[in-house]
């Protein structure tokens, strides 16, 4: 999702930027879409880096013999980021 605003962003400033010719008294349209445009980027790249970030997965196996029945059992576990 935050590549997504990122992208919005980004269009919106340049739009401010690049499209619209309009004087306001007070406020700089062009300098408030550069900013704008590099708030954009950096919520695109942020949101790359959590979109690729090395994931910690943990894998608990256990095996051995059922006190009741005498069966062998083994079984596998995985959690992500120490949960289980």
């Amino acid at each position: 999702m935050s590549i997504g605003v990122g992208i919005f962003l980004i269009a919106l400033g340049a739009i401010l930027t690049f499209a619209v010719n309009v004087d306001v008294q007070y406020v700089d349209l062009d300098m408030i879409g550069y900013i704008l445009m590099a708030a954009g980027v950096v919520v695109v790249i942020i949101g790359i880096v959590l979109a690729f970030r090395k994931r910690k997965t943990v894998v608990t196996r256990r095996d051995g013999v059922d006190r009741r029945t005498g069966e062998r059992y083994d079984s596998t576990e995985r959690g992500d980021n120490g949960t289980l």
